[in-house]
């Protein structure tokens, strides 16, 4: 799997996409981050890891408790993916609009040709 198909499935999960805003904030340790949740800290530990696997966040090496950190960067690679396809969306609807402003055209032209007003 590419590593934006890892980020992807990773922020599928509404429970670790909460954690990533809450990670937006500042660093945070697994504790922390289970604390809203009716969840067990195994559960909790099994989220970050995933996001962890898909370079969402970080955990320096040591012992417990270890602050789990976002990696923002990982977002460049999401925004670019994004930003291409909301371009081509964009040029979709430039296309759409000059068709409908065409189509309006004619259609009033040919009303006030017929003696009728649009």
């Amino acid at each position: 799997m590419d590593e934006l198909s890892r980020v992807f499935a990773a922020l599928a999960d509404p429970t670790r996409r909460d954690m990533v805003t809450r990670l937006a904030a500042g660093d945070a340790t697994a504790n922390q981050l289970a604390e809203p949740y009716a969840m067990s800290l195994q559960a909790v530990y099994k989220h970050v890891k995933v996001l962890e696997d898909a370079g969402v966040v970080t955990r320096p090496p040591g012992p417990q408790p270890r602050a789990v950190r976002l990696e923002a960067e990982v977002f460049d690679l999401m925004d670019k993916w994004i930003e291409r396809y909301r371009r081509q969306a964009e040029q979709r609807y430039r296309r759409l609009d000059t068709l409908l402003a065409q189509l309006n055209d004619t259609e009033t032209g040919t009303d006030e040709q017929n003696g009728s007003a649009a």
